[in-house]
């Protein structure tokens, strides 16, 4: 079967990497309506959210996001198009059933005019790096170097739609959903992603990255000091490299600069301490390296989309 493969021409990209966005940052980008999802365990690395979507004629600018991001349409039926910043539209009929996979490092446009409905209903999952790369290892070796994806518009895999059916149950329909259930439906989605799905141009993109066993040594350092303050020459020396080298190789292989996974690690550090202990919001801020509550306030809403306050009682 050939697949629906979203092209993205690289004359009309910008020369620079867009900032990316945390998946539970979406629901403040995409104008559908978030339906809510009642309390649930907190899963590392996984984030779901559903939405209720009505025909948005304008096109909208989707941001990137860090994770890799499943969209699987639950109800109704639309035609959505897509295209790269000043690309061409592409367009797609989507029914219940089929998927969206998104691993762009680039921001895009989307419209879609719903069919024989008013409204149709999807799914996003957001599968965390850590999660990827584990997949990866365990598919690949133990020195595979960190993966990326196709982009795949309105297509049906059988697979993906029995796991994300089983993970839709054990969250809406369990009076107790489990997390460890849920979190491995999440890992063996991963896995069956780097089975089926990986973009056979990645080695030509990691060219130069830096690699496998020294990003682990890297993201490993970087754990242990999120409540340090953030040191590029720590951890270059970590990697063997220069400043300079490590940076743009680092980059390469993460899409992100050092610092910037740097803080995407301490956020996701403080969503597990609000969400999994009693620590107040001034000890969560200290514990991921900010002395400051105004300052740890302001880049968790920036990251996150929320205040930690929020966060924690939404």
């Amino acid at each position: 079967m050939e697949l629906p493969v979203r092209q993205a021409d690289p004359q009309n990209l910008p020369a620079s990497d867009a900032q990316r966005i945390t998946g539970e940052s979406m629901l403040h980008y995409l104008p559908g309506t978030p339906q809510a999802l009642p309390p649930r365990p907190q899963m590392q690395d996984v984030v779901v959210l559903r939405f209720s979507h009505r025909s948005i004629v304008e096109p909208i600018l989707v941001p990137a996001v860090v994770e890799p991001l499943l969209v699987w349409v639950l109800a109704g039926a639309a035609r959505v198009e897509e295209r790269a910043l000043g690309g061409e539209w592409e367009a797609s009929d989507i029914k219940a059933g089929d998927f969206f996979l998104t691993n762009t490092g680039e921001p895009y446009e989307m419209r879609w005019q719903t069919q024989g409905c008013d409204i149709f209903e999807v799914m996003h999952l957001y599968l965390g790096l850590p999660l990827i790369d584990q997949a990866a290892r365990d598919v690949l070796g133990d020195h595979a170097d960190p993966v990326t994806f196709l982009d795949i518009s309105g297509a049906q895999d059988d697979r993906i739609s029995v796991m994300l059916e089983q993970l839709r149950q054990e969250l809406l329909d369990e009076r107790q959903p489990s997390p460890l259930f849920a979190h491995s439906l999440a890992q063996a989605l991963a896995v069956h992603l780097v089975r089926r799905y990986l973009d056979p141009r990645r080695g030509a993109r990691r060219s130069n990255a830096l690699q496998a066993y020294k990003l682990r040594r890297v993201i490993e350092a970087m754990n242990e000091g999120l409540a340090e303050g953030f040191s590029l020459a720590n951890l270059a020396q970590v990697a063997g490299l220069s400043e300079y080298h490590f940076s743009r190789m680092f980059k390469r292989a993460t899409g992100l600069s050092p610092s910037q996974y740097f803080i995407r690690l301490r956020m996701t550090r403080a969503r597990h301490l609000l969400l999994e202990t009693n620590r107040s919001i001034i000890e969560v801020g200290l514990e991921v390296g900010y002395s400051s509550p105004s300052h740890f306030s302001q880049v968790f809403r920036r990251e996150v989309g929320v205040t930690p306050s929020i966060y924690r009682h939404a």
